[in-house]
């Protein structure tokens, strides 16, 4: 379980995230929306410690992520928003370096690493170096390593960006299997039709602060809409008219 409690960050003078607050449960699917320069990345920067927070506590299965921020690590497998693959290793050898980071044995490694590449339909291109790798082959690889020490909470910042159809259709099944085992998965997009099929619970964050923190059915009940998208919209427009 991820817990976010009056989160705050600001860079000079510019308010990033200011007072977030939602939880992510296990066994479900939570959705992170918002408009560009929201405050979503930064908010997941956070949560996975590569940002000192202002103000506010992240706790990640119970641990405070300002007290131990390594215990934190070890429960988390984040996909960034940069996926950073080493272009001179394969596939395997990205998700096996990344399991010696963790600490892992190599039989584990090698247990895990097959494990993933099967779940992920990675095996035609496993064993070929990164450089030149299609985006779809890159998100999964990325995929894959962070999840290679068996991480009880997954935060993927648009894990289907530039994925063509059937790549993201492969990859909303891998999210619903990841929910399945009973992990807490936190996730966002700008795809409402993925939100809409996926999400247990969407959390919207405009202008740094949360303006909804529903089910998607509750979402669009509140506003009346008639599916998710018109229900976006209108939440964050009526953020914008109480901003002006």
């Amino acid at each position: 379980m991820i817990e976010v409690t009056d989160l705050h960050k600001t860079f000079g003078r510019v308010i990033a995230v200011d007072g977030v607050s939602f939880r992510a449960r296990d066994g479900e699917i939570t959705g992170l929306l918002g408009p560009n320069g929201a405050g979503k990345t930064t908010t997941l920067r956070c949560l996975y410690t590569l940002m000192r927070l202002d103000r506010g506590e992240v706790r990640v299965d119970g641990i405070d992520a300002a007290v131990d921020p390594v215990a934190v690590r070890r429960r988390l497998g984040v996909l960034p928003d940069a996926r950073g693959l080493y272009k001179r290793l394969t596939a395997r050898e990205n998700i096996a370096y990344f399991g010696r980071l963790h600490g892992l044995d190599e039989a584990t490694i090698r247990a895990r690493s097959d494990a993933a590449i099967a779940a992920l339909d990675m095996a035609e291109f496993a064993d070929r170096r990164a450089e030149g790798f299609s985006q779809g082959q890159r998100v999964k690889t990325a995929i894959a390593r962070a999840l290679v020490h068996d991480p009880t909470n997954v935060i993927l910042d648009e894990p289907t960006n530039g994925l063509d159809v059937m790549a993201t259709r492969a990859m909303r099944g891998f999210l619903k299997r990841l929910k399945a085992e009973g992990r807490c998965v936190l996730f966002s997009s700008h795809i409402m039709q993925e939100v809409a099929a996926l999400c247990d619970r969407i959390v919207v964050i405009a202008k740094g602060r949360v303006v909804a923190d529903e089910s998607p059915e509750a979402l669009r009940a509140q506003t009346g809409a008639a599916n998710l998208e018109d229900a976006f919209v209108q939440l964050i427009g009526s953020e914008e008219g109480l901003a002006a």
